[in-house]
C-alpha cells in the first residue's frame, strides 16, 4: 500500500475515532490527512469505499499489535497466546486506543447503516475463527477444557474484549480492571490453567 494511501486511512481512523462515522464528511478526512478531496476520490473512489478500506486498515492495524511475538509464539503453548492476544486488545497506546475507539463508532454506525454490517460481521468472523483456532489447539494440548464448545467459547471470549474495551475506553472501567476480568473470563472459559501450561 502506497504511503499516501495510509497517510488517508490514518486520517480517516483519527476522524472516526473522534467524531464517529454518521455525518462523516470527505473533507474532514481530507483535511485531518492534510490532502486534497481529490486524492481521497483518486486513491478511494468515494465515501463509502474509504469506509470500507478504513475498516480493513483498522482490523490489519489490530492484527499487527496484538499478534503476539515470535519467541513467545515459539516458547508459550496455544493458551498461553490465546490469553496475550486478548490482552493486547487492551494496551493503553494512542494507536490502540485509536484502534479501538473507531471499531466502536463503526459497530454502534452499523445500527443505523446497514451497509457496514456485512462488512463487520465478516472481520468478526474472522476474529473468532482465528480465536477458535487457538482454543483448539489449547483443547489438544490438554490446558483447556476438552468438552468447550470451540465456537462458542471464542465469541463469548471476543464479545467479553469488545465489552471491557468499551467500558475501559468510557472510563467505566479502569485498564488493570478490564484486564483482570478478562483474565478471569478466559479462565473460566477454557478451564484452569494446568501445571502442563508452559507460560
Amino acid at each position: 500500500m502506497s504511503e499516501r494511501r495510509v497517510q488517508i486511512l490514518e486520517a480517516a481512523t483519527r476522524t472516526i475515532a473522534r467524531n464517529g462515522v454518521r455525518g462523516l464528511r470527505v473533507e474532514e478526512i481530507a483535511a485531518e490527512a492534510g490532502v486534497s478531496t481529490g486524492l481521497i476520490y483518486y486513491h478511494f473512489g468515494g465515501r463509502a469505499e474509504l469506509l470500507r478500506r478504513t475498516l480493513d486498515f483498522i482490523g490489519e492495524r489490530a492484527e499487527r499489535h496484538t499478534t503476539p511475538d515470535p519467541e513467545t509464539v515459539r516458547l508459550a503453548g496455544p493458551r498461553a497466546q490465546l490469553e496475550e492476544m486478548l490482552l493486547r486488545e487492551l494496551q493503553d497506546t494512542p494507536e490502540m486506543v485509536e484502534n479501538s475507539t473507531a471499531w466502536g463508532e463503526f459497530q454502534s454506525s452499523a445500527v443505523f447503516d446497514t451497509g457496514l454490517r456485512e462488512q463487520l460481521r465478516e472481520a468478526t468472523r474472522q476474529w473468532t475463527d482465528d480465536l477458535a483456532d487457538l482454543v483448539r489447539e489449547a483443547q489438544a494440548a490438554g490446558t483447556a477444557d476438552r468438552d468447550a464448545p470451540v465456537a462458542d467459547v471464542a465469541e463469548r471470549l471476543t464479545a467479553l474484549v469488545e465489552g471491557l474495551s468499551t467500558r475501559w475506553l468510557s472510563g467505566s472501567v479502569p485498564l488493570d480492571r478490564a484486564r483482570e476480568l478478562l483474565r478471569g473470563g478466559i479462565e473460566r472459559e477454557l478451564g484452569p490453567a494446568t501445571d502442563d501450561d508452559p507460560a
